[in-house]
């Protein structure tokens, strides 16, 4: 059977025109080419392709969650609760890409560290798109962008626009729940601040499941995404701290500190507050 089949897959012409092409179709000389280490270092590869595959990653997040956007904005919620269980999909691998970078240990990285000159995982725009359309806003971080005009363009759209919380409270407000006018327009540019009233408008889901319930399951997807960011973070904490200690990062940052403190911050804060009142 085994040799039958060698046969066959012998006699399949292979002339497809390289524009048409398995490698032509996912660009995969310009992909594969895209890493260019610097120092000569072994570990510089590992380094690299982590960084390009977690930026990867972070586009395709960005694309489902515009589209889950998208879904609540048009009152259909069909889309977006599909589209939330692939997020998480997505949010998985980027943990576990930490997992794979903490196999640098200290002395591997610090024969790479004077190659990478200012450049630091601060300066991606794309992770702090995803943290601008998550709710997390602060019009400061984009002024590290301004030398590139495409990014900061993009992130002073997301810094204005409603985030998705603030869609999905829009959302909870057209299905006759009751919310003040100052939860639903706002400023956008300023970051959600936790409020007793969404509490209350939450509770009002979360008592009458039933009732309520593909709003339910959208507030415990949101949850869910919250969850695994916070898990994003924890490992890249650990992973820097494993790494450099408690030195400072590139680019200037503070390193674990400054990892730490992003800990603290919350998307969804009435989400998870209103779980001891019910």
């Amino acid at each position: 059977m085994a040799k039958s089949d060698s046969r066959a897959e012998s006699d399949i012409h292979w002339d497809v025109a390289a524009a048409d092409s398995y490698g032509g179709y996912l660009g995969l000389d310009r992909l594969l080419s895209a890493q260019l280490p610097r120092s000569g270092e072994h570990d510089e590869m590992l380094f690299i392709i982590i960084h390009q595959a977690s930026e990867l990653w972070m586009k395709l997040l960005l694309h489902e969650i515009g589209t889950a956007m998208d879904g609540i904005r048009a009152d259909d919620l069909g889309v977006p609760l599909k589209i939330f269980a692939r997020v998480g999909r997505i949010q998985q691998q980027l943990i576990q890409s930490w997992d794979v970078l903490s196999t640098m240990t200290p002395h591997d990285y610090q024969k790479l560290r004077p190659h990478l000159g200012p450049s630091s995982g601060f300066q991606s725009y794309q992770y702090r798109e995803i943290e601008f359309r998550l709710g997390n806003k602060d019009a400061a971080l984009i002024a590290v962008h301004r030398g590139d005009p495409p990014a900061h363009a993009r992130l002073s759209a997301a810094l204005v626009a409603p985030s998705l919380y603030d869609e999905t409270l829009r959302l909870l407000a057209r299905r006759g729940i009751a919310l003040p006018a100052e939860a639903l327009e706002r400023d956008f540019a300023l970051p959600h601040v936790a409020s007793e009233a969404v509490e209350a408008a939450w509770l009002t889901v979360y008592r009458d499941v039933e009732t309520y319930w593909d709003l339910y399951d959208l507030a415990e997807k949101l949850v869910d995404l919250e969850d695994r960011f916070q898990q994003w973070r924890f490992r890249h904490l650990k992973t820097v701290e494993r790494i450099i200690g408690m030195k400072g990062g590139t680019g200037g940052s503070s390193g674990v500190p400054f990892l730490a403190r992003a800990l603290g911050l919350r998307f969804f804060p009435e989400l998870w507050s209103l779980r001891t009142k019910l």
